[in-house]
């Protein structure tokens, strides 16, 4: 039996034919079910990403959102008498005239007393609901706190001064809820006159 397989051997040498022994190789579908498991890895990882991308997104969302609605409803508890007090404040005015005009008439002192006592409280009232009235005489004149009526011209205060109040007005938690009536100061005609010809003579001069 060796004799023969010796033989077998000595004639593919004489043809040229000997045996190369080749490294195995593993078969294509082994090295495809190989692969598979990394690639399904990285989908899973991207999958992953996505979501946890998606859920912080979702998690600054909801944060913004609940900020928001926080606001609004401390808004809407603090503002929420705004109209009821619009509506009593002319009621306070009203009380501010009569006492004014009880007392330029020299009416018995205790009637203006008690006038004066519920002017206090309900004064007292609206201060504790966050109602404040706001200085205006002397100030400069702002579209965001005041309503000009008129415009009188004075020379011995700057150009838009409050020089009077007629009507006050009122904040409610740091917003404008009316604005004051005033009169407004101007620059006097003979100023405004000598501005002109200054401007004038300037001009000529100029040119």
């Amino acid at each position: 039996m060796r004799s023969e397989m010796e033989k077998s051997k000595l004639e593919k040498k004489k043809n040229g034919i000997e045996e190369v022994h080749r490294p195995e190789t593993l078969p294509q579908t082994e090295l495809k079910e190989n692969a598979a498991p990394n690639l399904q890895i990285e989908e899973l990882q991207k999958q992953v990403d996505q979501y946890k991308d998606l859920l912080l997104r979702k998690a600054a969302e909801f944060d913004n959102y609940k900020r928001r609605i926080e606001n609004e409803t401390t808004n809407i508890v603090r503002f929420a008498t705004e109209s009821l007090i619009e509506d009593l404040l002319p009621v306070l005015d009203d009380f501010e005239r009569s006492l004014k005009h009880s007392k330029e008439i020299k009416e018995s002192d205790s009637l203006v007393q008690g006038v004066e006592m519920i002017y206090q409280k309900l004064v007292k009232v609206l201060d504790g609901r966050g109602v404040q009235a706001f200085e205006t005489v002397g100030k400069e004149f702002s579209v965001d706190y005041h309503d000009a009526l008129m415009q009188l011209p004075r020379n011995d205060l700057p150009p838009h001064t409050v020089i009077e109040e007629v009507e006050k007005g009122y904040m409610l938690n740091d917003k404008v809820i009316r604005h004051a009536k005033v009169v407004v100061s101007s620059v006097p005609p003979e100023e405004q006159g000598e501005s002109t010809q200054l401007e004038s003579t300037t001009g000529t001069s100029r040119n």
